[in-house]
């Protein structure tokens, strides 16, 4: 956009185009019914991935068939991880719809694939198809960002994809704990000699690849095109989806999304009728070079926000800014001591409780020893805390304080809570189990605050919403590859500290690679969107006179009437 767009003289008729824009319900909606097949798909093969392994009778070492165990599930986060980039870079080429179906695509083929595995390479080879297949989780981010043209609307919408991630792995664990090996637990329903017994994990995997197909046709029937470049592109999914939404209502159908670009081409009419040199000077400006310090200043744009160019190799290695490569560091640490926390914490409620008595500050040992049946029901209640902070308190604390602000407080208490945690091993019993649900709350509130404000912090840095995808498939690359790493290196270091009677010794390791995240928060700065614009309610009552409204509401309609004469 131009410095006269930005000007305040036009910056009311800004506010006025974006009042305009509804909070995006429907696209929104049809996304989260896309996403939660993936987290229903993932998370089902947790109840029964030992038992699996084990089927495979290649040892009989319990801690080498949980090595094993371990290696099924890093290999889609492995392959995630070298395949993300390529997705988002693909989605910034021939648009996000496409990418986003292909994703789902492969997540049924990889669960069928799963499902048959007939030997641990199979699994392997399965999961890590998956995996490759699979970029959603970038490319879902940049589509979100290009639904929610209105800065005010980030915080509710980015609470929305955790939320359906939260539900999506309850209802996952479920599935894959109840229907696993049917012709054991279900002999009356499901007969010995049949393929269930061959091969006893297929069903649970079966019906997430049904899930993922319903997920596959909601896309293709309902998923509106969002990158700007591809929105006039022919949908033959979408027209057939709207044939059908026809017969079952008489009222006429909404405007379709690609259509919503009206209020960018307004506000550029509005800025060719003042008629700025400094307008058209931006326009013809010269791209910039990665030899060149990159500057987001309208009148140098690498990509112009008008649709007009696509994105080059040297416009997306510009786009690596300073502060988009302290989010994409951010995200890799926040990711790396979350994953490791998610481990150890099932780890230490396990452990048997220890006779020693403890050396503090530093040398005890043991856990709380608890059965199967309690961890999993501290694990639900934990799922279930996690999303009402989601999709409740993380809006309202956003908007009040800022996504930095919110980030670097979560940063600043996470080395805090990972360096108290080990120590409820110590406390006296009638204590233990009060203690353990506030720091269960405190961590999931964390979590539930912490990744949707770097996500809106990432999409705010990005200089255009053309190499988003490129820029948050990056993101989830990093995010995936320390996914992966985690568990590994939070293992052997528990396995270690174990031995040297150090139950805490992980713990500290993680609050340590906390710390440095802390440290990397005060680099961040809070940088404006340049997509949308957020003024005060107040500055927009003393600035707009009825004339801006009158000129806006004539803008719209002569862009709205030119447009439907043109697609008709």
């Amino acid at each position: 956009m131009s410095k006269m767009a930005d000007s305040p003289h036009n910056r009311p008729q800004l506010r006025k185009a974006q009042e305009i824009a509804p909070f995006p319900s429907r696209q929104l909606l049809i996304l989260a019914l896309c996403r939660i097949c993936e987290p229903i798909a993932f998370m089902s093969i947790f109840p029964y991935i030992y038992y699996m392994v084990a089927s495979f009778q290649i040892t009989s070492d319990d801690k080498q068939i949980a090595f094993y165990a371990g290696m099924v599930t890093s290999a889609f986060a492995l392959a995630e991880f070298s395949s993300g980039v390529l997705w988002g870079r693909l989605s910034d080429m021939i648009g996000r719809k496409p990418v986003l179906l292909c994703g789902l695509a492969g997540t049924g083929i990889s669960m069928v694939a799963f499902g048959f595995a007939p030997s641990l390479p199979v699994a392997l080879v399965a999961r890590a198809l998956g995996g490759l297949l699979n970029g959603n989780i970038g490319v879902l981010q940049t589509t979100v960002a290009e639904v929610v043209t209105v800065e005010a609307h980030q915080p509710r919408a980015y609470s929305i994809m955790p939320f359906v991630w939260c539900l999506g792995s309850i209802i996952g664990s479920g599935l894959g704990g109840t229907l696993a090996d049917p012709v054991k637990n279900y002999p009356s329903t499901f007969q010995p000699g049949s393929i269930f017994e061959r091969f006893p994990y297929l069903f649970p995997n079966l019906v997430c690849a049904v899930v993922v197909i319903i997920s596959l046709a909601i896309g293709i029937l309902f998923l509106e095109e969002t990158h700007e470049d591809k929105k006039q592109r022919k949908d033959f999914g979408l027209d057939c989806g709207r044939w059908i939404l026809a017969r079952f209502r008489s009222r006429p159908e909404p405007i379709p999304m690609r259509k919503q670009g009206y209020i960018e081409e307004t506000l550029s009419l509005l800025v060719e009728d003042d008629d700025s040199p400094g307008y058209q000077a931006a326009k013809a400006s010269a791209g910039i070079t990665c030899s060149e310090p990159f500057h987001a200043e309208p009148q140098q744009p690498v990509l112009d926000d008008c649709g007009l160019r696509t994105p080059t190799d040297t416009a997306v290695c510009a786009a690596f800014t300073p502060q988009i490569i302290f989010n994409i560091l951010s995200l890799g640490i926040l990711a790396y001591h979350t994953i490791c926390a998610d481990q150890l914490l099932p780890v230490l409620l396990a452990m048997e409780r220890s006779a020693d008595t403890p050396s503090l500050p530093f040398r005890f040992s043991g856990g709380f020893d608890l059965p199967a049946k309690s961890i999993g029901f501290l694990l639900s209640v934990q799922g279930i805390f996690q999303m009402t902070v989601q999709i409740f308190l993380f809006p309202i604390v956003n908007k009040k304080l800022g996504s930095l602000r919110t980030f670097r407080m979560v940063a600043i208490g996470y080395p805090f809570l990972y360096f108290i945690i080990p120590y409820l091993v110590v406390l006296p019993d009638n204590m233990r189990m009060i203690c353990i649900y506030p720091v269960l709350l405190l961590k999931v509130t964390a979590q539930a605050l912490s990744y949707p404000s770097n996500a809106i912090m990432l999409t705010n840095s990005a200089p255009s919403k053309k190499v988003l995808g490129t820029l948050n498939g990056v993101s989830a690359s990093a995010a995936s590859l320390a996914r992966a790493l985690g568990p590994t290196f939070s293992g052997l270091i528990q396995a270690a500290g174990l031995g040297l009677g150090l139950v805490g010794l992980p713990w500290w390791t993680t609050s340590f690679t906390a710390i440095i995240g802390t440290i990397l928060s005060f680099a961040m700065a809070e940088v404006r969107s340049q997509q949308v614009e957020n003024l005060p309610v107040d500055a927009l009552a003393t600035r707009e006179t009825p004339k801006d409204e009158k000129r806006m509401k004539k803008s719209l309609s002569s862009i709205s009437f030119r447009k439907e004469k043109e697609s008709s």
